[in-house]
C-alpha cells in the first residue's frame, strides 16, 4: 500500500493506492493527514467510527475524505491509521488518532474539503486500486 501526495497548483492532491478498494481509501485518508503533519507524530489514542454511503466509488471517496475532514475539525483531532471496509458503495471505518497538539504536531495546513478536481477511483490492470482527489486547504 502507498499513501502519497501529488503536486497541484493551489491545493493538495491526495492519492491512495492499495490491493483493495478499502485499502486505497484508507491510504487516501492517510495522505490527507500527511498533508497536515508527520503521520509518525500522531498517537493512536482514540478510535472514531465513520460511515458514509454514495451512489458510486468516486463520490464515496469524496464523501469519505470530507467525513474525515469533518471529524478532524469538530473533534480537533488528527488521524494516522484507518481501518476501512467497503461493500455496495457503503464505507465503514475506524480512524485512530489524537487531539491536535500544535507544538508537537506543527500543522502545516488545515484541510477545508475534498473537491471533484482530479477525482478518480479505478481498478488498475494488475488488480490494485487507485483513489485520488484534490483537497482544498
Amino acid at each position: 500500500m502507498t499513501a502519497t501526495r501529488f503536486p497541484h497548483g493551489a491545493d493538495i492532491g491526495v492519492r491512495g493506492e492499495g490491493p483493495t478498494l478499502a485499502a486505497a481509501f484508507a491510504e487516501a485518508a492517510a495522505a490527507l493527514s500527511a498533508s497536515v503533519c508527520d503521520l509518525d507524530a500522531i498517537r493512536l489514542e482514540t478510535p472514531v467510527a465513520i460511515e458514509c454511503a454514495a451512489p458510486n466509488d468516486a463520490v464515496l471517496l469524496f464523501d469519505w475524505l470530507n467525513r474525515v475532514i469533518y471529524e478532524m475539525a469538530v473533534r480537533r483531532m488528527l488521524f494516522s491509521r484507518f481501518e476501512t471496509t467497503i461493500a455496495n458503495h457503503r464505507l465503514r471505518a475506524v480512524a485512530w488518532g489524537e487531539r491536535v497538539d500544535p507544538n508537537r504536531h506543527q500543522p502545516a495546513v488545515e484541510p477545508k474539503g475534498a473537491t471533484f478536481t482530479e477525482l478518480r477511483v479505478e481498478r488498475r490492470p494488475d488488480g490494485s486500486w487507485l483513489a485520488q482527489c484534490v483537497v482544498d486547504v
